[in-house]
């Protein structure tokens, strides 16, 4: 008989289990596909930083799934209702209970939920993983825009490359205030309003997080980008540009400020030119993602930089 499964909201105690429920996850995915698993280290330790993220940011969203007999922690999904939208954020299965409908079940809910309200639901998928492509889909989920994982070490003396013409602009932003002014302008350019996201960005009090922003000679902003310096999660984003010049120059400024480190970040496929520039900085492809919304999709403008922590779509 297969044992029945509880869902509830993920409480604080179970961070812990979270932790290694990730972290064996991705193991065991990247692992028996790809033969990739060594990529996420041996210890679960780095991946506590993601329901702690996760549970500052939107509390009481998550759904845990727990074997009804054990207890054992057996799915987990991070879920961001937004005023414009609802974000799937990771979706992780024990890999004993593959199989059994548990993320199906997780998802349902909330989907089901968005429907009531109104709200599309928007999520950042591995193209590697057609395993979870092929849930979403199922569910209706139609892909939108593909992105490239780039990866770049940079040197501990900073980027060797000259500087985009406007990077010397481009300024830090360390005022909460400024949470709305960031938020504006990602509406105005891609039609999503998250504002709590950069409220909790600028206050940088669980995580590691630096915000860069880059305006013309008359104030107005032209873009912005989010940089996570935790060692659990060194990468760029969430951020936006309103065209490719602007988003080199963030780049360029927020990679720099990353010395030493060797972080991740996505960039449109669309945007050849700006691919082109982080390759010539020393930039590598790790992996391909693809954007994906159930309801309709804004009408999106410029370059956005999704990130996977919070997950952005």
């Amino acid at each position: 008989m297969t044992p029945l499964i509880k869902f509830r909201p993920l409480a604080r105690s179970d961070h812990e289990a979270a932790a290694q429920l990730l972290h064996r996850s991705l193991v065991s995915w990247y692992q028996s596909r790809l033969g990739q698993g060594t990529r996420f280290g041996d210890s679960y330790e780095p991946f506590r930083l993601f329901p702690e993220v996760y549970a500052a940011l939107d509390p009481g969203q998550a759904v845990a799934a727990h074997d009804a007999d054990s207890g054992e922690l057996l799915g987990v999904c991070f879920v961001h209702p937004r005023k414009t939208h609802v974000a799937i954020g990771i979706v992780a299965m024990a890999p004993e209970a593959q199989g059994r409908g548990v993320a199906r079940a997780m998802l349902t809910p909330v989907l089901d939920d968005a429907r009531r309200h109104g709200l599309p639901v928007r999520l950042i998928s591995s193209l590697l993983n057609l395993d979870s492509f092929s849930l979403y889909s199922r569910f209706g989920f139609v892909p939108h825009t593909i992105y490239q994982d780039l990866a770049l070490n940079v040197p501990f003396s900073g980027l060797t490359a000259l500087p985009p013409p406007r990077a010397g602009r481009v300024r830090r932003v360390t005022d909460v205030a400024e949470a709305a002014r960031l938020a504006a302008f990602e509406e105005q350019w891609q039609g999503l309003q998250r504002e709590t996201d950069y409220d909790f960005f600028l206050r940088n009090a669980v995580g590691a997080w630096t915000v860069w922003a880059l305006e013309h000679a008359g104030g107005a902003p032209e873009g912005f980008l989010v940089a996570s310096h935790h060692p659990s999660c060194v990468m760029l984003g969430p951020g936006v540009a309103c065209d490719e010049a602007v988003a080199a120059a963030l780049l360029w400024r927020a990679l720099d400020a990353m010395r030493g480190l060797s972080p991740v970040f996505l960039v449109p496929c669309a945007a050849s030119q700006l691919v082109r520039q982080c390759y010539a900085w020393g930039a590598r492809n790790v992996e391909l993602h693809v954007a994906q919304a159930l309801g309709p999709i804004p009408a999106a403008r410029g370059i956005a930089f999704p990130t996977f922590l919070p997950e952005t779509g």
